[in-house]
């Protein structure tokens, strides 16, 4: 596959979340189960080893699996994929990087190292060496709220100017503002704002969503996406809808109970029932037990059943 330039990456791209047996070992049979079920659902693109698919939890062999598993489906299929190579370390990011050079992604996702926040010279010269190692694939940041240290557009401007491999960034974005600041210092990159932030966010300048939304059913999520271009009014009421259901019944399971993000993602896929990844986090995280899903459901079903088929 051809490296992805920042105008090809856009819309709804689905999370590949991993799945865990009993005794903690990687299933990778069901995770291939779970790619022929994207692939099937016609999304705009796939990416792995993001914060559903535990990244920080892996093993070096089954990051290798997982991420040749992906390649070989998606090249198969023709379809958009981006690899994850992040990590909180650096060298172990670096080396995960030269393993999937290899697979041809589309674009690779990188977080800045996680355990001292960097300066500005700092986060360059880490770009600058994992856009050596990609060797022409793009690099996208990731950079979530609670990273050690959460960038606004004008660093990211910055970065982009000296870095010129980087060619997106996924961020939770912000109120008027910061959108205004994006305008004025992010204009090459693509850039990617939170599923459930996705209509509002394109009416606003952003470019698509590494999709939380997916999670609970990846083709209602493509139906989202593609009637933003059509029926953008309808497309902010189904938003307003998704909030209300995410902030209401899934949000609490964070900040009440302690529950951490990959968590939620996992439960919402469970909701949806659109693959079968088990409702086990790798140890020592915990899972969001399943009378939770049979309580909440009826819940999601009335209220946005566009995502119940």
């Amino acid at each position: 596959m051809k490296a992805l330039t920042a105008g090809e990456i856009r819309g709804n791209w689905a999370t590949l979340l991993s799945v865990w047996n009993d005794d903690d070992s990687l299933d990778l049979g069901r995770v291939a189960a779970e790619i022929d079920a994207l692939i099937g659902m016609g999304v705009d693109g796939i990416y792995s080893n993001g914060t559903a698919g535990e990244f920080h939890a892996q093993t070096e062999d089954e990051f290798d699996r997982i991420s040749a598993c992906l390649a070989e489906k998606c090249h198969a299929a023709d379809v958009l994929f981006q690899i994850g190579v992040s990590h909180m370390s650096a060298q172990i990011s670096r080396e995960r990087l030269r393993r999937v050079v290899r697979l041809g992604p589309g674009a690779v996702q990188v977080i800045l190292p996680d355990w001292f926040p960097l300066t500005d010279g700092e986060a360059v010269a880490f770009l600058e060496q994992m856009a050596e190692v990609a060797g022409g694939i793009g690099l996208v940041l990731y950079n979530p709220p609670h990273a050690k240290r959460v960038l606004g557009p004008e660093e990211v401007g910055r970065l982009a100017a000296r870095v010129p491999a980087l060619v997106g960034w996924k961020t939770a974005a912000g109120e008027e503002a910061w959108w205004s600041g994006l305008r004025r210092h992010v204009g090459r990159l693509s850039v990617f704002v939170p599923g459930h932030t996705l209509a509002s966010g394109m009416q606003r300048g952003a470019h698509g969503a590494y999709s939380n939304v997916a999670c609970l059913h990846p083709r209602a999520a493509q139906r989202w996406t593609d009637q933003m271009r059509t029926d953008l009014a309808g497309a902010l009421e189904l938003e307003r809808r998704i909030q209300r259901f995410l902030g209401g019944y899934i949000q609490p399971f964070i900040t009440e109970h302690g529950y951490c993000n990959a968590a939620c993602d996992r439960f919402l896929t469970r909701l949806g029932g659109w693959a079968d990844v088990g409702e086990r986090m790798r140890w020592p995280y915990r899972a969001i037990p399943r009378a939770e899903a049979e309580r909440i459901r009826p819940v999601a079903r009335d209220l946005i059943p566009e995502f119940f088929e």
